[in-house]
């Protein structure tokens, strides 16, 4: 029925669009965010959109095609678009088609039962699954090897029919975690949208929260909860150090049950922090990945991925061995430029909490942000190389423009006395940084201990300016740094954006600025739309100056 008072538009693409104006537009957005993610939050109207993925989301939370409907029926302005309606309904229904469950014969074995006899014809003749799925003496019904149980969910949902896993998480040994530190309302709400009840179909999935708003906090509760050996993978050195720091200052575990397992250290301990990069160390291309084993024996009773939209291939590996464990995705966003998300709705869980950025800056959880995009015109010298270069170089010389280097200078002189990170792709970029400006570098190739030193320096005030790489992109903790000037990036990663404004999202006084400088006229503009289209999605808007 339709109600010209109601905050929500349903278009036939499948989009929602919320007047944020409208006085029921919060209680809307509490129901529609169980079964829609959120795309674009600028002033006035967020875009939602219905997808396979989070109707899956929903219908592995209890959130089914008639709970989707009358939500919608509810809040819209306007009648479902009949193929809307159709869509929601053939989506959802595909949940619990399949279901995976323990063998009652055969330890060694699970249980995959269809309830379509149609699907069960087409598994059977699906190429992916042939090597992962086994006929059984039960109608309708395959035995699946239990190390294949990550392999054939991720096979599955390819299909367009994920598996509904019911086998019942494991316990692992007691490791009692109590924390020191309140927690934030939502950051309570975040941990309990994971562990729920601690019943069936709890205790696995994704926490998406902007950059500076606690995550690893809420990956604290989540652990003081289950109390259980505990693994958490990190993407490099750095991060897994904080993690560290995190877990001895808030809570009230020993240092000796915290082990680091990294390219310097090989510990295995009650709570381990591993990373990424060691996990998928190998001898040759062809060869088994050496930690592999080691990590995956470790008996563990919970999982945390930090930063699990740069989740690894090879560690999705681990991730389809330990499907019996309790796990727990992080991140800001679950954009993967690599098309992954559903691998990862897969093996770690749907995503189970969000929240918008600026609703948190509002609220002054985390910092207000200004983005700006500077233009500048490339050097005339460099016009007709640029005119014959293939789009990779055009990229490059674009990025390298000496122009920007001005740019650098006159916000050092508007921002002095603030704490700035200069963050550019390029090394040959990064080495003219550092002989014009003279400041401390960052990049891939600072040993580890000298780049602890150098951003605890700028934490301690001894430092006011860094010029870093790609490397600080992620789970670099620099809560007082205000001012970021972006040279160059990894073309049009919206990830990366991202990332790199949250490093200024620590909760502060006064206003953070972020500014992106841009050759203009060039590739750069194309690939530059693209990086801060998420940020304008998340609300941020971007004042354009051009030089």
């Amino acid at each position: 029925m339709m109600n010209s008072e109601n905050p929500l538009i349903i278009q036939s693409d499948r989009t929602l669009l919320l007047d944020v104006h409208n006085k029921d537009a919060e209680n809307c957005r509490n129901q529609i965010i169980s079964f829609a993610e959120l795309t674009k939050a600028p002033e006035h109207i967020h875009t939602y959109y219905i997808s396979d993925i989070s109707l899956f989301n929903a219908s592995s939370c209890g959130f089914d095609s008639s709970y989707v409907l009358s939500t919608l029926e509810k809040w819209s302005k306007y009648d479902i678009p009949s193929s809307v309606r159709a869509y929601i309904t053939d989506t959802a229904s595909r949940y619990g088609k399949i279901v995976l469950t323990e063998n009652p014969t055969d330890p060694n074995l699970l249980r995959l039962e269809v309830k379509d006899p149609q699907i069960y014809e087409v598994l059977r003749e699906t190429k992916v699954l042939k090597k992962l799925i086994h006929d059984s003496d039960e109608k309708h019904c395959f035995n699946v090897k239990r190390y294949d149980r990550g392999n054939v969910k991720i096979a599955l949902i390819k299909t367009g029919y994920p598996a509904d896993d019911r086998i019942p998480l494991v316990k692992s040994e007691p490791v009692p975690i109590k924390l020191n530190s309140e927690l934030r309302a939502y950051q309570e709400n975040a941990a309990s949208s994971v562990l729920g009840d601690m019943g069936k179909g709890t205790g696995y999935g994704v926490i998406v929260m902007p950059c500076g708003s606690g995550k690893t906090v809420v990956g604290l509760k989540i652990m003081e909860e289950l109390s259980t050996r505990t693994l958490i993978l990190c993407p490099n050195i750095i991060s897994a150090r904080q993690w560290i720091r995190e877990i001895t200052s808030k809570t009230d575990v020993e240092p000796s049950l915290i082990g680091e397992f990294s390219g310097e250290k090989k510990e295995i301990k009650p709570i381990t922090v591993c990373t990424y990069q060691v996990l998928t160390v190998r001898s040759g291309n062809e060869d088994e990945f050496v930690n592999m084993k080691t990590i995956t024996e470790g008996k563990w009773g919970l999982v945390i991925y930090d930063e699990v939209h740069m989740l690894p291939a090879p560690v999705f590996r681990v991730s389809a061995e330990m499907q019996a464990i309790y796990r727990i995705g992080l991140t800001a966003t679950l954009i993967r430029e690599d098309g992954l998300e559903s691998d990862v709705f897969s093996l770690v869980g749907p995503k189970r909490f969000d929240i918008p950025w600026t609703d948190l800056q509002e609220q002054g959880w985390i910092a207000k942000a200004y983005c700006v995009e500077i233009k500048v015109p490339l050097p005339h010298e460099t016009l007709l190389p640029y005119a014959v270069a293939t789009k990779r170089e055009k990229n490059k010389i674009a990025c390298m423009n000496l122009s920007k280097l001005d740019v650098v200078e006159t916000l050092l002189i508007r921002h002095k006395g603030e704490k700035i990170l200069i963050i550019a792709q390029y090394l040959d970029q990064i080495k003219m940084l550092k002989a014009r400006f003279d400041y401390p570098v960052i990049t891939g190739s600072t040993p580890n201990l000298e780049r602890d030193k150098l951003y605890q320096s700028f934490r301690d005030q001894e430092i006011q300016t860094l010029i870093v790489s790609k490397v600080a992109n992620y789970a670099i903790d620099l809560p007082d740094a205000s001012v970021a000037i972006e040279l160059s990036g990894t073309f049009g990663s919206r990830q990366e954006e991202a990332q790199r404004l949250g490093r200024l999202l620590r909760p502060k006084k006064n206003p953070c600025f972020f500014y992106s400088v841009v050759s203009k006229m060039t590739v750069e503009e194309e690939y530059s739309e693209n990086r801060r289209k998420f940020l304008a999605e998340q609300g941020y808007t971007y004042k354009v100056l051009e030089i």
